[in-house]
């Protein structure tokens, strides 16, 4: 049991790792070409090279029941990854990532107003010390004295983590009906296709040096999924939860090298009370834990 929970643990932190470089390519994008057109492309690409994968399992198409969760998760998920790039473009990446991990603590309040969960007095704890590490976050800016867009890159993230939550609830029903590759595939496609709506006046084509990066962070996304997938198949959520927070520890090192940002003290803080916030509300839960934005 021991090396079976150390190389889900192994594996989890690897599709951690892989995410957390996806993110910066696509941040990189959206600095580029807008948030809009990186998620859509990286929707377009990722659904051709999942849908490769299903075609040659000859998977059957889903049932009517499992495409109406799909629709709903993949526009509601979208929305959340949408938000998140807008926002990465202006704010530091560790900042971002930090702000992203309210997600799971917030869908224990949508548990229990949808799946009629009881709220535990964990949970209430929990969104008191993640709310202090918030405070701590916004501290910061005002004594930086952050720029508009800045503190409107804060609140795009913290938008989308409230999407991400409710997104991580209807992830729950589907995961009943569905598998991995199927839920990947077709948020995808439902992402994709929403977006290709507005793409005349939103988006253009992806010039040819972007390519790559595109084909890139479809396959890191890709990998990523499916790897915490595996992890979570064979080990206990309590197991890997401590491993989700290390995408904070990548995002500070990939904003430092890429894009040159620093990491100040007060995201240092906040993110400390929020991850602790998160632990503690957590904390005796039945059942596996929420995942963070790497499973989206």
């Amino acid at each position: 049991m021991k090396n079976i929970n150390a190389l889900a643990f192994a594996v989890a932190s690897v599709a951690i790792a892989t995410y957390s470089v996806m993110d910066a390519l696509m941040k990189g994008l959206s600095i580029t070409s807008g948030a809009y057109s990186a998620v859509l492309w990286r929707s377009i690409a990722g659904a051709v090279l999942l849908g490769a994968f299903s075609v040659a399992q000859r998977r059957r198409w889903p049932r009517r029941a499992a495409l109406r969760l799909h629709v709903a998760r993949g526009a509601t998920a979208g929305l959340s990854v949408l938000l998140f790039f807008w926002g990465l473009v202006r704010v530091p990446m560790a900042q971002g990532v930090a702000l992203t991990f309210l997600a799971p603590l917030i869908a224990l309040f949508f548990a229990a107003a949808m799946l009629g969960e009881t709220i535990r007095r964990t949970a209430i704890l929990g969104s008191i010390v993640a709310s202090l590490g918030v405070l701590a976050i916004a501290g910061g800016e005002l004594q930086a004295h952050a720029s508009t867009a800045h503190v409107l890159g804060s609140l795009a993230i913290v938008a989308a983590s409230i999407f991400y939550a409710y997104s991580l609830i209807l992830l729950r029903q589907q995961a009943q009906i569905a598998d991995p590759l199927e839920v990947a595939l077709f948020t995808s496609i439902v992402l994709g296709g929403l977006l290709l709506i507005g793409a005349p006046w939103l988006s253009g084509l992806p010039a040819g040096t972007q390519l790559p990066s595109i084909a890139a962070t479809a396959v890191l996304g890709s990998v990523s999924a499916m790897g915490m997938a595996w992890a979570y198949g064979r080990a206990e959520a309590q197991v890997l939860a401590p491993v989700e927070y290390t995408a904070f520890v990548w995002a500070a090192i990939l904003g430092y090298l890429v894009f040159g940002e620093r990491v100040s003290g007060y995201t240092v803080v906040g993110a400390v009370l929020i991850i602790a916030g998160c632990l503690v509300a957590v904390r005796g839960a039945p059942g596996p834990a929420p995942q963070t934005e790497a499973a989206a």
